[in-house]
């Protein structure tokens, strides 16, 4: 089974970026938990801060991974672009978010791609990743 996490705008911050929402803990560091915990799994990561190259990643991948894992950031609630590309693709797609996007700003309360992802998982701080690789082993069985 083949995977990939795509991170957006600001999450190259994780670590440093407002602790109080996003933790302590830098997104590298917890690849290589996830990478120890799924070792069955080719595990792969992409971060970029510009739409396009989620546009990108996005096409690239989307027609021969098994799952993407997507943490659009800001991008959630703005990208129409993403949002096509999310349909165009046939991998499926699971929406992460670290905090809880429904306690926050009324803003992101409203996802452009949700409708477009197989679900959605927030507000379980980093473990939102290790969940969402859950999702795709379990839509992988059925």
């Amino acid at each position: 089974m083949k995977l990939i996490i795509i991170n957006g705008p600001n999450l190259n911050l994780l670590g440093r970026r407002e602790p109080s929402v996003y933790g302590n803990q830098n997104f590298d560091e917890y690849f290589i938990t996830l990478q120890n915990s799924f070792q069955n799994i080719e595990l792969e990561y992409y971060q970029t801060n510009v739409e396009g190259e989620i546009i990108n990643k996005l096409h690239e991948v989307g027609f021969s991974y098994d799952g993407i894992i997507l943490n659009a950031g800001g991008y959630t609630h703005t990208s129409v672009a993403i949002r096509d590309a999310i349909a165009a693709i046939t991998t499926p797609v699971i929406e992460v978010h670290i905090s809880n996007v429904y306690a926050r700003e009324d803003f992101r309360h409203v996802s452009l791609i949700a409708p477009k992802c197989k679900g959605i998982i927030s507000g379980f701080g980093m473990d939102s990743y290790r969940l969402a690789i859950e999702s795709v082993l379990d839509l992988d069985v059925e």
